[in-house]
């Protein structure tokens, strides 16, 4: 309770820019800074009806500034006309098959996006704390597990890269400029909201409801480090709070994770499970280009940061599964 009161107090009528409000994570974070009485300015690029955010997120409540992350003037106009105090980095080309086709675009939205960004606030005078999403996937594939903070960054594919760039890009304005940025790694996200139907939860859920079987691309033994988006909503705004209070953590990077290594087929038939159905997945085994076996520790944002996750994975699923059962106009 006392987290919260604290909470409340330091983000009452706080002007907080957030970037990627439309996407999975954003939507849920918009709320909750909403909640906690944030002055919230959102930057959209597209409309999307159907995210969080605008289906059912706090529109009445925030601002709205439509344009690119990339456009630098854009982001010190925001930046200056609503004298934004803290900044939260979430705008990224997210989707790594999109990524493995598409790679100049993905590397231009999340390179290019984070330097803008990062630059404008450097040039803004009343800027005080930005936290950046970066990913568990900057890290690339490595021998020794789990990837701690002092893992170096080795990204391979297109996206792994893109995420690597960002990172690095925001521990520079950090050493040379001394901007006050500090660094995300997270693991998957999953959660309700996510329209995203190639990825493995939401598409999944979909199948199980309409009662076919779900699809694996991979083989179903890649290994990945599932984290639900309401804690990493809490995660980025206790972030943030924790660089105001202490600003010596700029420049610092930080992984969240529940710390459990999960297969996508043992994730599949978890979620079939909790949904009361017999299916089986079809396994395709046809992904190509991406990280085998990946888990966070998440022991430096226990420690340094007071933090613990809010919901264990089985909590996480359950409310995801229910949160698409009410969007997708079924019960069954």
């Amino acid at each position: 309770m006392e987290d919260v009161v604290a909470s409340r107090a330091f983000w009452r009528d706080r002007p907080t820019f957030v970037t990627g409000a439309t996407g999975l994570v954003g939507g849920w974070l918009v709320k909750r800074l909403a909640d906690l009485g944030a002055d919230v300015v959102c930057l959209v690029r597209d409309w999307a009806p159907t995210s969080e955010l605008m289906s059912k997120g706090p529109l009445d409540r925030v601002k709205i500034v439509r344009g690119d992350v990339r456009s630098q003037a854009t982001l010190e106009r925001a930046l200056g006309e609503y004298e934004i105090d803290t900044v939260i980095h979430l705008a990224a080309q997210t989707i790594v098959t999109i990524a493995n086709r598409n790679p100049v675009s993905t590397f231009d939205t999340n390179i290019r996006g984070t330097w803008a960004l990062l630059e404008a606030c450097r040039r803004s005078p009343s800027v005080r704390q930005i936290v950046v999403a970066s990913s568990d996937k900057a890290y690339g594939e490595c021998d020794t597990l789990p990837y701690d903070e002092g893992t170096p960054l080795r990204g391979t594919h297109p996206y792994d890269v893109s995420k690597s760039c960002g990172d690095l890009i925001a521990h520079t304005y950090a050493n040379t400029y001394g901007t006050p940025v500090v660094i995300t790694r997270c693991g998957n996200f999953y959660g309700g909201g996510d329209l995203n139907w190639n990825r493995l939860v939401p598409g999944t859920i979909r199948s199980a409801l309409r009662g076919e079987r779900p699809v694996i691309r991979s083989d179903g033994q890649f290994i990945r480090d599932y984290f639900y988006v309401e804690d990493g909503a809490a995660a980025y705004t206790l972030l943030a709070e924790r660089l105001a209070a202490h600003p010596d953590l700029k420049g610092q990077a930080f992984n969240f994770s529940n710390e459990i290594q999960v297969t996508v087929l043992d994730l599949t038939r978890r979620i079939l499970a909790l949904m009361g159905s017999s299916l089986e997945p079809e396994v395709l085994n046809r992904a190509t280009h991406e990280i085998r076996h990946q888990y966070l520790s998440a022991e430096k944002a226990k420690t340094t940061l007071q933090w613990a996750p809010l919901f264990t994975l089985d909590d996480g699923l359950r409310r995801t599964v229910d949160w698409y059962r009410h969007f997708l106009g079924t019960t069954a």
